[in-house]
């Protein structure tokens, strides 16, 4: 699952985190800005949930998004 907007990836990563998914949260546009290089467009972040664990996060994700 990948969601785009930073501030819903943050908190729909804190929400998982809290029934005991550690999702994978990825921000390209800080880390080119880091490299020096901007090839990404801002306020956008990925979260991606582990295949095992998209069916036990589903209820969860579906809830925050509403």
């Amino acid at each position: 699952m990948l969601y785009r907007h930073t501030l819903i990836a943050k908190g729909l990563a804190a929400r998982l985190y809290e029934i005991g998914i550690n999702p994978i949260e990825r921000n390209d546009h800080n880390s080119s800005l880091r490299k020096g290089f901007t090839i990404s467009i801002a306020n956008q972040a990925k979260v991606f949930i582990r295949k095992g664990e998209i069916e036990e996060s589903q209820a969860t994700v579906d809830e925050f998004l509403k």
